[in-house]
């Protein structure tokens, strides 16, 4: 706390123009601590409802189809290379009617073009399959 001294030898006191902040502090520190007095103790456990009964089965894994295409656009069947498109399309529908569908995984070689990998997709998409995959595509990130 600052104390103002008289500068002049005048016998009037000068006015103090400061605010008295001690009364200010003390209300403060007053407020301060009926808060803290006031706020719940915080407990470090959480309530939760855990389910119970029977957990549910478990899912088999699907069956994963392997489908290729070569440089030369010739599209392999889990290795088996196919004749034609009405020989990849038999397979889908095939493919259709197992249970749990399964999942068809793409790899098509940099040389691929696009649009027999386009057509294999559309394919499945237009048979009704859902689960398709595109794989290998590391070899086409760019350096």
């Amino acid at each position: 706390m600052a104390m103002n001294l008289p500068s002049s030898s005048n016998s009037e006191p000068e006015v103090m123009m400061d605010i008295n902040t001690t009364p200010l502090i003390d209300v403060m520190l007053v407020l301060l601590i009926m808060l803290i007095i006031t706020i719940p103790a915080q407990l470090h456990s959480i309530n939760l409802d855990m389910a119970t009964g029977t957990p549910p089965p478990v899912q088999q894994k699907p069956n994963v189809v392997q489908i290729e295409i070569d440089a030369q656009n010739v599209v392999h069947w889990n290795g088996k290379s196919l004749a034609d498109r009405a020989a990849l399309e038999a397979l889908l529908n095939d493919a259709k009617t197992h249970t749990p569908q399964p999942e068809l995984h793409i790899r098509a070689q940099a040389k691929a073009k696009y649009s027999a990998v386009a057509g294999v997709m559309a394919s499945a998409q237009r048979i009704g399959l859902t689960k398709l995959g595109i794989v290998g595509t590391e070899q086409f990130a760019a350096p």
